[in-house]
This record gives C-alpha cells, sequence and structure tokens, in this order.
C-alpha cells in the first residue's frame, strides 16, 4: 500500500510496517545495513496530519508511526516517532487493527488528535488516564462498523 491509502483507509491504533522491498544485508556490511534499517521499520499509527498550506507552500498530508520508547522501570526517557509523506515512496502494510471494543485515548478532539494510548477496555483507558495528565483527552472506542468497512475498503485496494 502507499502511504496515501494508509492516511485514507488505516484506522489510528493500526500497526504498521514499512520498507523499500529490498533484502536485508548481511550483518557484516554495517553502513549498508545501517541504510536499509532507515528505511525499513514499523509502528503504530498515532496520528493523521491534513495537508497544510504555509504561505506559498503546500505541505502534503502525513501519517506519523510511533516506533518505540527508551528507558527503564517504567520510566520513559525519549519517545520515537517517525513520520510520513503521503508522497512517500516506502511501501506500507498494515499488521494489525485495533481490536473490536479496544479503546483509542486521543490527546484532543477533532482532526490532527493524537493517539496517545490504546487500552484493551473502557475501564483500562480511564485508569490509564487518571494516572496520565491528559486534560482535554477523550476516549473513542472501537467498534465493529470500523473493521469491517476496513475490510470493504482493503478489498477494494488488493
Amino acid at each position: 500500500m502507499s502511504a496515501q491509502l494508509i492516511y485514507d483507509l488505516a484506522p489510528l491504533g493500526s500497526v504498521i510496517r514499512y520498507s523499500y522491498g529490498q533484502p536485508r544485508p548481511p550483518e557484516r556490511h554495517r553502513k549498508k545495513l545501517s541504510a536499509w534499517q532507515s528505511t525499513n521499520g514499523g509502528g503504530r499509527l498515532v496520528r493523521k496530519q491534513a495537508e497544510q498550506r504555509v504561505g506559498n507552500a503546500n505541505i502534503p498530508a502525513s501519517i506519523t508511526l510511533h516506533e518505540g520508547d527508551h528507558g527503564s522501570r517504567e520510566i520513559i526517557v525519549l519517545r520515537v516517532f517517525r513520520s510520513f509523506s503521503v508522497t512517500s515512496a516506502l511501501r506500507f502494510v498494515v499488521t494489525e487493527r485495533p481490536a473490536v471494543g479496544a479503546v483509542r485515548v486521543v490527546d484532543r478532539a477533532g482532526e490532527n488528535a493524537e493517539l496517545v494510548h490504546l487500552a484493551s477496555n473502557r475501564a483500562a483507558a480511564e485508569e490509564w488516564l487518571t494516572r496520565h495528565g491528559y486534560p482535554n483527552a477523550v476516549l473513542d472506542e472501537v467498534t465493529t462498523d470500523g473493521v469491517e468497512a476496513d475490510v470493504v475498503e482493503e478489498r477494494a485496494v488488493a
């Protein structure tokens, strides 16, 4: 899939993999392996940013993946995000969609909201929210309607 299709079809909370489609080089080729790793990876879809106009320039729509956290003992020191323009030449694959009944915690209502947590149910989401300060957070439950729509749209794409 293209980044544009991910933007259009994949729900927030989906796990996305991306690559150029090239095979992984052997470990002994450190520079080639490092370059390969920068264009092959994955993460959870946390944001869809609409196209913006700044002055005379158009900034295309983009998607943002949360690739991981670094820290120790429940203390996150560094969060790794990666954003891709919808015009990216990389190939994307949805490897996992949020489960029906899961609850997305987004930082604010409306467009350009960012997923800050994906809980297994509403009680877990509310409990998480009491421990983390997001005063404008919105809880969004994953329903079967969204999953069925994704399946139909994916079939049309394939």
